[in-house]
């Protein structure tokens, strides 16, 4: 790395400075080792991305309408196009690579994606620091939050202020930047313009057009500088799930692949800790639970929650933050989760899922029942009816081979029959697990959202508004609106076949380790906007909250403070029962607090109701035995505000 001290060179700016993890490569290095597509492959990459839009994407009609695009038009235009090429006159490979990601791009589709070949894939091309943006008085101010250890500039501090970026206005800078990404809308747009200025994965992006970007900034002392810093290029962490074989992660998959890059690939860069602990374990979950960071507690998922209790102006709650519902075992992350939140004040819940780019419909759909008395209703999906999808549903109609798609199957059949764009809408998520434990915290929750929450978080917070769990506090107008089910190439390719074994099939292997995803289920509110699709519209807050200096940079404290006035608002509820054998039968006993009657059942038969208040009450159920499931049912004022479940 230079010395910032070092002379400056003739041309009057500063050295370029370099920040490398190990193995990073600068970006004209990283390029050298590119462009080995011949032409066959583009143009089978073309065909294959026709397949894709014209015979599974469920947006389309919605995204040709509302953004006035139509990118089946520019898949066959580049088509003619390559038809007309030689080896000889093809020219180089990232001119291909771009009209490929501006066509996938211009659907606004973080799920509906063209991934680059290798070198590409598994990369990621980073700057050695972080922006977030404060708002104060009305104005936006980008400041620095997070530094590589070793980078250095003049006053390039944690606090500094950056004005520029290559000479433009940095908000200019970022929203022209954002303009470029799939974002669904203008809050997701620049949140995602502000992240990829600093972190770009490679299989989704083109490689930086600069070698390196020069920043102004102010320094904490007032000053005014400059600092010219290198992209660099390296390996990124590998996911946590395989999103190409026939299994239930896979195939209820839902999550921003552009966010999860960039979350391993700030978990590579700023959280070595996290990293050297998970490096001794393979499935998400550490042998001894640890806590990393600012967690209070020990966790065995240190990358997907951090459990703490915060102290704001209106009184003390337990945090918990959700940064992945990208795990291979939904129900462990479930439990993982009612755990932590034991563990925490009972007074009230903040659960901020914030730049949650989604993953595992079943995770993010069984937890919701661990906050409400109510019964779950997960999300219904509907295909878009084509051809190609009736061909998946028939093949997989008897769920006997790994993917059950019988629900879907009639409807489909109909639908192309009587011409209707979509099959009916069923639930990924299996009811019977969305509401197999119940509810088992009862104090009041809020929701903290951000326009970088995405897919299953989109679900996630769809669930929260639409069972009524509690207010929801965003920081931005609204989620990042991804409401689809999302399947790869290589995963339909397993699902029908490759053309070249299968008669009928239409799918390919794509080379060099090209691959795309596409948008194969999309899901459809419940409850008061049943029907209602997530798509494009996301989930809107109750409550506004825009970050201010002291959130950036001291913790969230004016968040938090906004979440806790509006669990301070809100009654904190307590409902407990036991039950042991007592006389040849069952004597369950009921404590309570902010609830005046309990119904009691018994594997599903009523046994008494109770009324309460602050003393324990105990109701017999003659001839039951152990093993038996009690269910209460708490009431206030007739409305039911509590439930908990226990096997005695």
């Amino acid at each position: 790395m230079p010395d910032p001290t070092a002379p400056v060179p003739s041309d009057g700016l500063p050295p370029v400075a370099r920040a490398e993890l190990d193995g990073a490569l600068a970006v004209p290095d990283f390029l050298a080792t590119a462009g080995t597509l011949t032409l066959a492959e583009r143009r089978l990459i073309v065909d294959q991305a026709l397949v894709l839009l014209e015979g599974n994407y469920v947006h389309r009609p919605l995204k040709e309408a509302m953004h006035a695009i139509n990118p089946v038009h520019r898949l066959r235009l580049l088509r003619t196009q390559l038809m007309r090429q030689t080896t000889a006159t093809m020219g180089p490979e990232w001119p291909f690579h771009r009209e490929m990601i501006s066509i996938f791009m211009s659907m606004r589709d973080l799920h509906t994606n063209y991934l680059l070949p290798r070198p590409f894939a598994g990369k990621v091309a980073y700057l050695p620091f972080v922006l977030e943006k404060a708002t104060e008085s009305g104005a936006d101010h980008y400041l620095v939050t997070r530094k590589v250890a070793g980078f250095t500039a003049p006053g390039f501090e944690r606090g500094a202020e950056v004005t520029h970026w290559n000479g433009m206005p940095i908000a200019k800078a970022v929203e022209l930047n954002g303009l470029r990404m799939a974002g669904s809308n203008r809050p997701a747009s620049l949140a995602r313009g502000l992240d990829s200025l600093t972190i770009r994965p490679l299989s989704m992006q083109l490689a930086p057009e600069e070698d390196w970007i020069a920043v102004t900034y102010v320094a904490l002392d007032g000053t005014t500088a400059e600092a010219r810093v290198a992209w660099e290029v390296v390996e990124n962490l590998p996911p946590m799930t395989d999103a190409d074989s026939v299994t239930t992660a896979a195939t209820a998959a839902a999550f921003d692949l552009d966010a999860d890059e960039r979350a391993r690939a700030n978990k590579l860069i700023y959280l070595p800790e996290v990293v050297q602990l998970e490096s001794e374990q393979s499935d998400g979950r550490l042998e001894s639970p640890q806590a990393v960071g600012d967690a209070d507690l020990e966790t065995t998922m240190p990358s997907v929650f951090r459990a703490r209790t915060v102290t704001t102006q209106h009184g003390t709650f337990g945090q918990i933050r959700i940064f992945t519902f990208a795990v291979p075992d939904p129900v462990a992350f479930r439990d993982e989760f009612v755990r932590l939140i034991g563990l925490l004040p009972q007074n009230g819940l903040i659960v901020d899922v914030r730049g949650n780019g989604g993953g595992h419909l079943h995770a993010s759909e069984f937890t919701l029942q661990t906050l409400t008395p109510r019964e779950i209703t997960p999300e219904p999906v509907q295909f878009i009816a084509t051809p190609l999808n009736l061909s998946l549903c028939r093949r997989h109609k008897d769920g006997t081979e790994g993917i059950d798609l019988g629900p879907w199957f009639p409807s489909m059949d109909q639908a192309i029959e009587i011409g209707a764009t979509f099959s009916s809408a069923y639930p990924i998520t299996p009811a019977a697990g969305a509401n197999a434990l119940g509810q088992t915290y009862h104090g009041p929750a809020v929701l903290i959202t951000d326009a970088r929450c995405y897919s299953a978080t989109d679900f996630f917070a769809a669930g929260w508004a639409d069972h009524e769990i509690g207010p929801i506090l965003g920081v931005d107008d609204c989620t990042g609106a991804g409401g689809a089910n999302v399947w790869t190439h290589q995963l339909l390719l397993q699902l029908l076949g490759d053309r070249a074994s299968e008669p009928g099939s239409p799918y390919a292997q794509l080379p060099k380790g090209t691959n795309m995803r596409v948008s194969i289920r999309r899901g459809l509110r419940v409850g008061a906007l049943s029907g209602t699709p997530v798509e494009d519209l996301g989930v809107c807050p109750t409550v506004r909250h825009a970050m201010t200096r002291a959130d950036v940079l001291d913790g969230n404290v004016d968040l938090l403070n906004a979440a806790g006035g509006l669990l301070a608002g809100l009654p904190a509820r307590r409902l407990e029962v036991s039950a042991s054998a007592a006389g040849g039968g069952l004597a369950i006993e009921v404590s309570t607090a902010g609830l005046n009657r309990v119904d009691l059942y018994v594997d599903g038969r009523p046994v008494g109701s109770p009324d309460v208040g602050d003393t324990p009450v105990t109701v017999t159920a003659p001839g039951v035995g152990s093993g038996a499931v009690v269910l209460a049912r708490g009431f206030d004022d007739g409305a039911l505000v509590a439930s908990r479940r226990v096997v005695a």
